[in-house]
């Protein structure tokens, strides 16, 4: 038995490949399918099942599109029901998989049909779990995004713990963890860096599978602190459960090489976003106005879902050359399927054109230290957490994922010199700013390490 956990930093997911004497199991795939179905060819194996743990709410899954592709069948946890052909499993229903099985457990807590997968080798050995996001490393799953009218997140938390400590904590110590998600992802509060670990580790280092914690315990600190779930994670919910787009059909809408005339045409009939994922050293220098800037360089698709927040928004590119199928592609993982092409040529066709750019002022971390004693109004858009961790005196507090609520209280007479903590963040601000007509921003490069580091 193999088992390759398939890792996409971005999203901050794993997904997972196992085969056993020529059959193959995925586990939480990713939309696009040609990596698992190059797994699956190099190895000479049949898919045999698509598992899924739940309706996953930051991604859409590529369970239809593998499906589809390879005519295997696609696993839900009891409670799921979808609106495609699907086995929804009982709880301990085992599937054979080489010399191998996979049982499923039905672990809710995280969502009502919330189901971890249990495999065990050719000698009935517990070898692993595919957690979702029932257990992460260092965290579990929050209980807040699959609520009903009748059941509250302290109902869920309340499901989880039992979830753990009947299903999953029994299991040997030696059972390797897999989970759906690592640190990053909005799925939970506090993950560990590392992605796969042993239950023994985390029944030592996981707060919330204390042995001495009460449930009334558990569900207060599961409960507390968590931030608003983005607003696109419905819509990534209903596309996993009801379906979505053929993803060729996207990629060939998104990629669609446009002139700065039928660029600008289409921008202004569809009111398509304009959105730059070029470097944000690049886009300083020269962008179209009013077009936001998402790097590709960062998490590109979590800051989409978050601050673009409808998936239905019409989306225009502009895209370094030979990276428009990616960032088509990334969009769709978080149900942006609305992209209509992108600028040919770059920023060079549209300053060709005879149409007009913009820029994003810039200061460095050893001039803008030189201004202190000026006291300027500092624009702190990193993290709640990043910031009570040490910041700027004079620096206010407007955390990026809730920039749009901050714009009425911004000065429009001084200039603002906005910072994160390395750069990426403060671009993305300082374009959404200036998208809403706020020009008196500097950004400064480097962000808070680069500060810190000149005044070392």
């Amino acid at each position: 038995m193999k088992i390759e956990q398939i890792y996409t930093g971005c999203l901050a997911q794993g997904a997972y490949y196992i085969v056993s004497q020529g059959e193959a199991a995925i586990i939480d795939p990713l939309r696009e399918s040609e990596p698992y179905l190059q797994r699956i060819r190099e190895d000479g194996a049949t898919l045999k099942y698509i598992f899924e743990t739940h309706f996953h709410a930051d991604f859409v899954s590529g369970h239809l599109t593998l499906a589809k592709a390879t005519g295997a069948p696609i696993v839900f946890g009891p409670k799921a029901t979808t609106a495609f052909e699907a086995i929804t499993a009982t709880d301990g229903q085992v599937f054979a998989l080489g010399d191998s099985t996979i049982t499923a457990l039905h672990t809710p807590g995280h969502t009502l049909e919330s189901t971890t997968y249990l495999v065990r080798d050719s000698e009935g050995k517990a070898h692993a779990i595919f957690s979702g996001d029932t257990l992460f490393l260092g965290d579990v799953g929050r209980p807040d995004l699959a609520q009903k009218s009748d059941l509250t997140q302290e109902d869920l938390a309340s499901m989880l713990y039992d979830s753990l400590r009947k299903k999953i904590m029994p299991l040997p110590d030696d059972v390797i963890v897999y989970p759906a998600h690592g640190s990053g992802s909005a799925c939970g509060k506090h993950m560990m860096k590392e992605t796969i670990d042993t239950l023994g580790n985390q029944k030592k280092t996981n707060y919330a599978l204390r042995e001495d914690m009460t449930k009334s315990e558990f569900i207060r600190e599961v409960t507390e602190g968590l931030l608003p779930p983005p607003s696109y994670f419905p819509t990534n919910v209903a596309m996993n459960r009801e379906g979505y787009e053929d993803m060729d059909r996207v990629l060939d809408q998104g990629t669609k090489a446009l002139t700065p005339e039928q660029f600008e045409q289409i921008a202004n009939q569809y009111n398509a976003l304009i959105l730059d994922v070029r470097h944000q050293n690049t886009y300083a220098n020269s962008h179209i106005p009013r077009s936001v800037f998402i790097g590709l360089d960062g998490s590109f698709a979590p800051w989409v879902g978050a601050l673009i927040g409808d998936p239905q928004q019409p989306i225009l590119l502009v895209v370094p050359e030979g990276k428009e199928e990616e960032a088509v592609t990334r969009l769709s993982r978080v149900g942006f399927d609305r992209t209509l092409g992108y600028l040919e040529g770059e920023i060079a066709a549209w300053k060709k054109s005879g149409r007009e750019t913009d820029t994003v002022s810039s200061i460095d971390a050893s001039d803008f230290l030189k201004i202190q004693e000026e006291k300027p109004f500092v624009l702190d858009v990193r993290k709640a957490s990043e910031y009570e961790s040490g910041h700027l005196p004079q620096a206010v507090l407007a955390p990026l994922s809730e920039i749009n609520s901050h714009l009425g209280g911004l000065p429009d007479d001084r200039t603002m010199y906005v910072h994160c903590a390395g750069g990426y963040r403060s671009m993305i601000a300082s374009s959404i700013l200036k998208s809403r007509g706020i020009h008196n921003i500097v950004n400064i490069e480097g962000g808070y390490n680069a500060i810190l580091s000149v005044s070392d």
